[in-house]
């Protein structure tokens, strides 16, 4: 079932962006970064993949991988507001009743808001470039009011520098993928290892924050 879930994600993320090019890629990283479950780490490396076939930057992979990078970094800014004003509008009692269906947890709000007392503004912009971290930020930013301007400006700086890495290992399969054939019995070789950790990373995520959340109703 987990595989089939997984790869029902990876031909929506392909199919889309294959269809609307870079408009998909802004419009998928904005749902990512408002806090629904569509990790960047699919949808950018398949752009990146597009690079490589000429599909993306018209034969030109510094264009493509720059355009690749600037409307995922759009599509953060997009998503962002939503969790942002989730935080400013509701407070933290709004962030934790909608972040629950995300298994965003009491834990995980306490985590980054003390980031954000800690280290001020700078947490945005560090935030972007962590795994979970970056998807969750805006609420905090948005408890805290933080200026929409700078918000933007950091969410934007952090955004791009990860799009641009995760196009750019995309690229690169890409490239070996259609000139190594090497490359391609390896792949297929550790296909299947590949699955069971992303399930396995998936599945302790998922099985921790229900735990936490569960924990936090019966206290």
């Amino acid at each position: 079932m987990s595989e089939q879930i997984l790869a029902s994600l990876v031909h929506f993320v392909v199919a889309t962006i294959s269809i609307t090019g870079y408009l998909g890629v802004l419009l998928l990283m904005a749902v990512e970064s408002a806090c629904i479950p569509l990790p960047s780490e699919v949808i950018l490396p398949f752009a990146g993949y597009l690079v490589a076939t000429g599909r993306f930057g018209g034969g030109n992979s510094l264009t493509g991988l720059l355009l690749v990078a600037t409307a995922g970094a759009i599509g953060c800014n997009l998503g962002s507001v939503v969790a942002y004003w989730i935080g400013a509008v509701g407070g933290r009692p709004l962030a934790l009743r909608y972040g629950r269906f995300v298994f965003f947890t009491h834990h995980d709000l306490d985590r980054m808001t003390t980031w954000f007392h800690s280290w001020g503004a700078i947490t945005v912009l560090l935030g972007r470039l962590l795994p979970v971290v970056r998807t969750f930020i805006a609420f905090p930013a948005g408890i805290a009011r933080m200026p929409q301007a700078r918000f933007h400006l950091y969410t934007f700086l952090g955004s791009w520098p990860w799009c641009f890495a995760l196009a750019f290992v995309g690229k690169q399969l890409g490239d070996r993928w259609n000139s190594d054939p090497a490359f391609q019995e390896a792949f297929h070789r550790f296909h299947l290892s590949v699955e069971l950790v992303i399930v396995a990373s998936v599945f302790w995520f998922v099985w921790t924050h229900w735990r936490r959340a569960k924990s936090a109703t019966v206290s």
